[in-house]
């Protein structure tokens, strides 16, 4: 029941927002039915942390740790990102740059996004899986491209190209991956694809085949996933879409992509008896982190610079579940909650200094603590977050990840300390002059709603302290499914 609310209330909001969502209460409406979502998948988590693991629909829906714990952390996000886009979109809509037509875009896209997603991380059907990205995709590239500017719709269709190309490519390992499991597994058709039915015979497995099927897979997702050099579409989607689709985007699609790699990796490391999906990983993520810190110092565009930055993230999180084992497959699942909502957070704060200034220049955006003390406050904080400075919970992500390399591979070390350090001074150096200083800009006409920035940095500070029990528990029961 909970898995159909999680699935059924994005799509009756799509619906909903399709006829009002250009309503002047259809923000309100938005943010109901992201909390409907939210409160289903709290009831879903508490589902399965009593009952275990489960199948629900003929097997085409399956519910572990691993996938429900991304769930949590989607809706939550998601809800907050639905709260801080009711006064952000009314700003836009004010200053002329989104019609009533295009809000309605906007609202039924968000809910319709946000079921794709859903689907994607809870279904059991490979096929299923890469279907719902194709429609993630397409949802969002009607968002990205939502002001109808020649930028924009050259961002979006760079997103569509690129993403589409990404997504060819893993439809066909994913054809391969039925190919290499239909003589074993038998029965129906649908059979093949279910991952629960592949994971029990993942050791028998044609290895050559599935190798070939992993290397199309990994290429194929890790393209939405951002990585290098694979990454070009993100930083215009990034830049030209509105802000609460640059927090949904980097929040979550990113996270919703590296899950299906997993998916994938643990088939292929049943299959292949080898370290080379590991390795695969580790590669991708090295090259990924080295190469967005670089292009850090490039970015002139506040929204693209925070881009790169998610990145150089996602390349480490790949690396460490590149890496395997408990301690890393835990250290990635931390980082990747902390990113999550660290770069949300920092996208609301980043949206609303651009409106105030008028320009995502950041060359244009200056004195923030005079002007808005929580926005100034909120980058910031967020900064220094997503930057590792303890005690904020990417701090001890970073280093769970740094020492576990120091420890199984200590020639990636110096390559992981040299990015960290080279994003950290290109940030800093320029979100800096951007919150101190003077300014002439106008207070915006509506007051920012900052409430999710610090309810986000407030809980990334607690995971770099504390760390619940419960949750604990949680992560190294899906580190364990991870590592298969």
């Amino acid at each position: 029941m909970e898995i159909l609310l999680v699935l059924g209330f994005p799509l009756l909001g799509a619906a909903l927002l399709a006829v009002v969502g250009a309503q002047r209460y259809a923000a309100e409406v938005n943010v109901a039915v992201s909390l409907a979502t939210l409160l289903a998948a709290a009831a879903l988590v508490v589902r399965i942390i009593h009952g275990g693991p489960m199948t629900v629909a003929r097997e085409q829906f399956f519910i572990d740790p691993f996938n429900v714990f991304l769930v949590a952390l989607t809706a939550l996000v998601g809800f907050t990102t639905a709260v801080f886009s009711r006064p952000y979109m009314r700003i836009e809509a004010g200053h002329g740059r989104l019609s009533p037509g295009r809000l309605r875009l906007y609202h039924s896209m968000y809910q319709l996004f946000m079921a794709a997603m859903f689907v994607a991380l809870t279904t059991n059907n490979m096929g299923f899986l890469w279907v719902s990205m194709e429609a993630a995709t397409l949802s969002t590239v009607l968002l990205v491209s939502l002001y109808r500017t020649r930028a924009s719709i050259e961002a979006a269709w760079k997103y569509f190209i690129l993403c589409g190309v990404g997504i060819a490519l893993a439809l066909f390992g994913t054809i391969l991956l039925y190919v290499a499991a239909e003589g074993l597994l038998g029965g129906s058709d649908m059979d093949a694809l279910l991952w629960t039915h592949l994971d029990a015979v993942k050791g028998q497995l044609e290895p050559r085949v599935m190798g070939l099927a992993f290397v199309f897979l990994l290429v194929g997702y890790g393209t939405k996933v951002g990585l290098a050099p694979l990454h070009n579409w993100l930083p215009d989607a990034h830049a030209e879409g509105p802000t609460p689709v640059s927090a949904v985007l980097s929040g979550l699609l990113l996270n919703v992509a590296l899950y299906a790699v997993m998916r994938c990796k643990i088939l292929a490391d049943g299959a292949l008896h080898s370290a080379l999906p590991g390795h695969m990983l580790m590669g991708f993520g090295l090259l990924s982190t080295l190469l967005a810190s670089f292009y850090l110092w490039r970015q002139r565009d506040i929204k693209r610079l925070f881009a790169y930055s998610s990145i150089e993230h996602m390349g480490i999180i790949t690396f460490a579940f590149g890496m395997g084992g408990p301690v890393a497959n835990f250290a990635g699942l931390l980082h990747m909650t902390v990113h999550s909502l660290t770069k949300s957070a920092i996208f609301f704060t980043a949206g609303h200094a651009a409106q105030s200034a008028g320009t995502q220049r950041m060359d244009g955006i200056r004195g923030l603590l005079a002007l808005h003390p929580s926005v100034g406050w909120g980058l910031m904080l967020g900064s220094l977050a997503i930057l590792g400075m303890p005690p904020f919970g990417v701090f001890a992500s970073e280093y769970l990840i740094l020492t576990t390399a120091m420890r199984d591979h200590p020639w990636a070390t110096p390559i992981l300390l040299i990015a960290l350090a080279v994003a950290f001074a290109a940030i800093f150096s320029r979100v800096q002059p951007m919150v101190f200083g003077d300014t002439d800009a106008r207070p915006l006409p509506h007051s920012p709603a900052l409430v999710p920035v610090f309810v986000h940095l407030a809980i990334v500070l607690m995971l770099g302290v504390y760390i619940p029990p419960a949750l604990a528990e949680w992560y190294r029961l899906a580190a364990r499914l991870m590592a298969g």
